[in-house]
């Protein structure tokens, strides 16, 4: 009898165990892809008749003495404007400085942003529309994509804001690491441009196809702080002061991409 209690003690211990063992050799499910380009998206930057220019804004790298100076400050640093300014300074240090003391202001700067959403919207801004009558016609109609009139697409800042420039250039590196899309405030997409992709007007139908530049919507917060550099003795280091934190947004399209709507209708839209 013992025994048998024993053997039903074991059985049950073991299938108390089976469900986590299962679950651990469960499949983990994979991320999805949070700024996949969906399949209306086309790149034209062959077919492009107005060849823009890439948007290069390498992350600049500071010298060992501006990263020393920027590890030295509690508040963080990354605009590349006070990088370079730091990397063209140049401090010498003498072995008789015991006792020396400086406070050079270097003025009120936008030190960092943070990003707290990115959001891309494939139809950003419309910028031609083809069209075709087939309400006469007894076989379908094809047509393509061809861009009408040169369109200059723009993004900016959502509201007005100190130091704008240095504020849309850290915004945009962020969104463009984010992203991995070649983004700019600035695309144009030129007359004559096509894209070989047919759509079909069905017989007694009107066809229209719209074309949109794509852009991202990009929104967080930027932090403002007067920069001082303060040298005592052999130390040199940054101390932030009057630091100030302001929500910002920005539409930043993305270049060389077009978004495309067909839709077949009875009647004129």
């Amino acid at each position: 009898m013992k025994k048998n209690v024993a053997i039903l003690m074991t059985l049950l211990l073991m299938l108390s165990f089976l469900p986590s063992a299962f679950a651990a050799k469960a499949p983990v499910k994979k991320e999805a892809v949070k700024y996949q380009v969906p399949p209306s998206v086309r790149n034209i930057t062959k077919e492009n008749t107005y060849p823009n220019s890439t948007q290069d804004l390498p992350l600049l790298q500071p010298s060992d003495l501006t990263k020393k100076l920027i590890n030295s400050s509690r508040v963080k640093i990354q605009n590349p404007d006070l990088i370079r300014m730091l990397n063209e300074s140049s401090i010498n240090s003498s072995p008789f400085a015991v006792g020396y003391r400086a406070i050079v202001y270097l003025g009120q700067w936008p030190l960092n942003y943070e990003s707290s959403e990115t959001s891309p919207n494939w139809e950003y801004q419309k910028i031609n529309t083809n069209y075709f009558d087939n309400r006469g016609g007894r076989v379908p109609y094809q047509i393509h994509y061809v861009q009408e009139a040169q369109k200059i697409v723009r993004g900016g800042l959502t509201a007005k804001i100190p130091n704008a420039e240095e504020v849309k250039k850290m915004m945009l590196l962020t969104a463009m690491e984010k992203t991995h899309l070649p983004l700019a405030f600035e695309t144009v997409i030129g007359g004559g441009t096509k894209n070989d992709h047919v759509y079909n007007i069905p017989p007694n139908r009107l066809g229209y196809l719209y074309a949109y530049a794509p852009g991202v919507n990009e929104k967080g917060k930027v932090t403002y702080g007067e920069v001082y550099l303060m040298l005592k003795g052999n130390r040199k280091f940054i101390v932030i002061k009057n630091v100030t934190s302001q929500g910002i947004g920005a539409w930043i399209p993305v270049q060389d991409y077009v978004s495309f709507g067909f839709a077949a209708s009875e009647r004129p839209r």
